[in-house]
């Protein structure tokens, strides 16, 4: 026999409903998911830590991928012990800054140019699925003249992820689970300096700047985390103007004060540089891709729903 709910069923039901699609939009908000991809695990601070910062306090979850071990940035420290000093530090970095997490693919640093591209690019389609990000940032990849090569090869699979979202790659992760996604959002970022005018991005990129004026202080403080590498990049900085007979009064020891010192000049003169570019006092600037232009009248006149 059929039995009809109770009115305290049905109050209780219609309510449960009423609950549940009230709560669309927010399921729909929920995901605040950033994505950065970087060569090694703290390459993204100097560029977007400002940034990223920003997005933290407005509630976002950034992830960071690092693809390379970061093995070779220190002086005297083996490979091994490099590698572990400066995910220490990295992870120190990430904590100020309210990083959630490192996920380190741990590929040899000054070696990716040695690794499959389609291994690097289905490792970052991969995260994508899981992570489902709103937000992805990776090394702009037509940026000219950059030194370490290891920026381009990560960039240039981080923009392939933009057709990542396809049914036809990755097979087996959608049997598991995780179907394809796209990416709204897109900041390509040039690493340790300004743009220069009409400079990287795709065919479609825009350029935007983003004043980090109110966050600079966090970007300063997480950089000063980097003990290991700001102490190999002070006694570089130091051997070269010494070679070229114009030491610095900064650098007159090089100690962990003066490495840190050091880093926070150069994080303020780039900051500064780009901001003035834009009428702020401290500024970080990318390519950006995302919220593509409205389909033209004169195509959405005749088109018609796929069957």
């Amino acid at each position: 026999m059929l039995k009809c709910p109770s009115t305290r069923q049905f109050v209780t039901r219609s309510a449960f409903c009423f609950i549940l699609l009230a709560s669309f939009p927010l399921f729909a908000q929920a995901n605040k998911n950033v994505l950065v991809v970087s060569a090694g695990p703290a390459d993204y601070l100097m560029p977007a830590g400002g940034t990223l910062a920003q997005l933290i306090d407005q509630g976002y979850t950034v992830t960071v991928v690092a693809f390379a071990n970061d093995e070779k940035n220190s002086e005297g420290l083996s490979p091994a012990e490099t590698r572990l000093a400066n995910d220490s530090d990295a992870d120190h970095a990430a904590q100020v800054l309210g990083i959630h997490e490192i996920i380190r693919l741990n590929h040899k640093s000054g070696e990716l140019s040695q690794v499959s591209s389609n291994e690097m690019r289905n490792q970052i389609f991969a995260l994508i699925r899981y992570l489902k990000p709103r937000i992805l940032f990776h090394p702009d990849p037509w940026v000219h003249y950059v030194p370490d090569r290891d920026q381009f090869w990560v960039g240039r699979v981080g923009e392939e992820s933009s057709y990542g979202s396809s049914k036809y790659f990755l097979a087996e992760i959608g049997r598991m689970g995780f179907p394809p996604f796209s990416v709204p959002e897109a900041y390509y970022y040039a690493v340790n300096r300004p743009y220069r005018p009409g400079e990287g991005g795709g065919p479609a990129a825009k350029f935007r700047a983003v004043d980090i004026t109110a966050t600079f202080a966090r970007k300063v403080a997480a950089l000063s985390e980097l003990r290991t590498s700001n102490r190999a990049y002070a006694l570089h900085v130091n051997e070269k103007l010494e070679a070229f007979g114009k030491p610095s009064p900064l650098l007159r020891e090089v100690n962990e004060a003066s490495a840190k010192a050091l880093v926070r000049a150069y994080a303020e003169e780039l900051a500064e540089t780009i901001g003035k570019k834009h009428g702020f006092r401290y500024g970080e600037e990318f390519n950006y891709n995302g919220g593509g232009d409205a389909i033209p009248p004169h195509v959405m006149e005749h088109a018609k729903p796929l069957p």
